[in-house]
């Protein structure tokens, strides 16, 4: 069956979300697989094995100097141009108390001719969540473009288990923050990324009520999501959810596993693991 991976990140040694031996250490403990940088070449040929068009995130730069993460977008672009059949495009992140530099670089990423480029949203990441004010000339940006954007919601397992946990405050990744923001950008496509845990009933209920939210739902195993958000999936929601690995942190053939071992028909099946995305990225 195809794949579209609506949420994973770099592997290789340049752009991997874990740089050091300690970071890659902390993959194993929290998501218990075994971290390490691919090449440019393995990466890629996992995802052609795996029969995947993915997004990819280059989350851990968006606090660098905007010429080092000028200089890392231009390493994700020349990759992603010589691999189009796997790599699908690009969510780009940004600190925004660094505003007009940054959607200057946006701007400039979506003339580089390297994939499909959209804008992604960590509160917990740099501070600011969501619903603050700085990330509006984004969000109009993104209406501008006519690309969405993915907002993180929920548990991150960065800074999970560490004291103090990097200084990450969960409630920046609360749903309600997404509620803020699609209801004051009803034109703006916003998708919610990560299962939620603990508000995944919250979450629910911001998806029920403002049309302009889809859930992607990367970072976790399909068997740790409530029972509410299963029963969800398969009634409600089978054609606004859409399917995230996580890789490397998580791998292809165990997830999809996953999603299979649940009692979904092959038609929600469908849906969950490629043809919601299709539609949502117009890559039908």
């Amino acid at each position: 069956m195809q794949l579209f991976d609506c949420h994973s990140h770099w592997a290789t040694e340049k752009a991997h979300i874990f740089r050091t031996d300690a970071d890659l250490a902390r993959q194993e403990k929290i998501w218990r697989t075994k971290g390490r940088h691919w090449s440019e070449q393995e990466m890629t040929d996992f995802m052609r094995e795996n029969n995947a068009r993915v997004m990819l995130d280059l989350a851990f730069h968006k606090m660098f100097p905007i010429e080092d993460i000028r200089e890392l977008h231009d390493y994700a672009f020349e990759v992603a141009r010589r691999n189009r059949d796997v790599i699908f495009g690009h969510w780009l992140m940004f600190d925004p108390r660094r505003c007009e530099e940054s959607l200057d670089e946006f701007r400039r990423a979506c003339n580089a001719d390297a994939g499909y480029m959209a804008f992604a949203v960590s509160g917990q990441g740099v501070g600011v969540p969501a619903s603050d004010p700085r990330w509006y000339p984004f969000y109009e940006l993104a209406i501008e473009t006519n690309t969405p954007v993915m907002i993180m919601t929920g548990l991150t397992g960065i800074g999970q288990g560490t004291p103090g946990g990097q200084g990450i405050v969960l409630d920046d990744g609360h749903p309600r923050h997404i509620d803020i923001a699609a209801a004051r950008y009803p034109e703006l496509r916003i998708l919610a990324a990560r299962p939620a845990y603990p508000w995944q009933d919250e979450m629910i209920a911001v998806l029920l009520h403002k049309a302009n939210v889809s859930y992607e739902l990367h970072g976790w195993g399909p068997k740790q999501f409530s029972s509410e958000l299963r029963r969800e999936i398969g009634t409600r929601l089978r054609d606004r959810v859409m399917f995230g690995c996580d890789f490397p942190v998580l791998e292809y053939p165990k997830v999809v596993r996953d999603w299979r071992a649940l009692d979904y028909s092959d038609d929600v099946i469908e849906k969950v693991l490629w043809r919601n995305a299709a539609t949502y990225f117009g890559a039908a």
